[in-house]
């Protein structure tokens, strides 16, 4: 179970911290938190007296002490929320005092978005002592896959590996999205099941023969049809197939094959390690970088530049489609 899991978990069995300083560059996570301790601290008719919502721009630190010193009314617990907190930065050690002294009473909810507490400081050293402090960091793209299996997990559900790896490319890591998608997936599918790439195509959107893990499969294995397929289903859904992402995807894959040559222990563990990508992709790229040799792959990447910024309007005759020059791209990748 992940921290933030086991966090949401205390919350709904009423294990409330008096402080929760919810910190750091994703506010997916922050949100998250804040919406479950807002269900789950008052009732509805608990909150009329008892909750109290502060934007940070509005109060200084003070204010906020002062309120949250108050004692609840008909109630056991009172609930202030400081939204945009990161706007109290000057006045944040004024917290200190409180922090060694809380109001038993009331819970303390701070949300402190795109920053973080300096981790030198008196107020960071007391927060994070007394397990008040919370930081989220922004997951990296290849952090998503395990994000997913993880809330399916939590959900009491099943995932196939390549629906698991066709949602987090195509999502990306847009995790409002994932979540609400999970959410869905958890309704329609229902408990004790598994989510195939099958209800991930009939329910997200996503076609499970025309996407950019296709493509890059298609590439791997110079299979140069189902290549020129893929981009003619792009360039009929551009919308949802932009091609900067897919030039992205194909260069990352060839970047990944160039350090799949230079790694001396090709294990399946060690590749993984090494190159920063899920076990279940390793044989996959051993077999593209059979196909593609290293002075092969480093002049796909010259090419790849090359043909980025005839994307982007650069020695370009303008008057060439994003999939017209994909196909020049591909055409050229497989038959150099």
């Amino acid at each position: 179970m992940s921290a933030v899991e086991s966090l949401i978990k205390d919350i709904k069995n009423k294990k409330f911290s008096p402080i929760y300083f919810l910190a750091g560059e994703e506010p997916f996570f922050i949100d998250q938190i804040t919406e479950v301790l807002e269900a789950n601290v008052l009732t509805e008719e608990e909150k009329g007296f008892n909750q109290t919502i502060l934007y940070g721009q509005d109060v200084d630190m003070n204010q906020v002490i002062a309120i949250a010193k108050q004692y609840p009314m008909g109630s056991d617990k009172s609930f202030v929320l400081v939204k945009e907190a990161q706007h109290l930065t000057r006045t944040i050690e004024d917290l200190d005092n409180y922090a060694n002294q809380v109001q038993d009473s009331t819970v303390l909810v701070f949300n402190y978005k795109g920053k973080k507490l300096d981790k030198r400081t008196k107020i960071y050293k007391t927060l994070n002592s007394k397990g008040y402090y919370h930081e989220f960091k922004t997951l990296y793209t290849n952090e998503i896959p395990a994000w997913i299996e993880e809330k399916v997990k939590f959900n009491k559900q099943n995932i196939d590996q390549k629906a698991k790896f066709l949602l987090a490319e195509y999502v990306g890591n847009d995790l409002s999205r994932l979540y609400n998608e999970l959410e869905k997936l958890k309704t329609i599918v229902g408990p004790q099941q598994t989510i195939t790439i099958d209800e991930i195509e009939r329910h997200v959107g996503i076609s499970k023969e025309y996407n950019n893990f296709e493509l890059r499969n298609a590439i791997e294995n110079k299979n140069i049809e189902k290549a020129f397929k893929i981009i003619k289903y792009f360039e009929k859904n551009s919308k949802d197939n932009p091609m900067v992402v897919t030039m992205t995807i194909i260069f990352s894959l060839f970047t990944n094959i160039i350090n799949y040559h230079i790694i001396t222990d090709k294990s399946k563990a060690n590749v993984a390690k090494e190159i920063g990508i899920n076990p279940f992709f390793v044989q996959d790229l051993a077999v593209a970088a059979n196909n593609y040799p290293l002075k092969k792959a480093t002049r796909i990447i010259s090419l790849i530049r090359e043909y980025d910024l005839k994307g982007k309007g650069v020695n370009s005759s303008g008057n060439v489609t994003s999939s017209e020059l994909l196909i020049e791209l591909i055409y050229k990748i497989i038959h150099l």
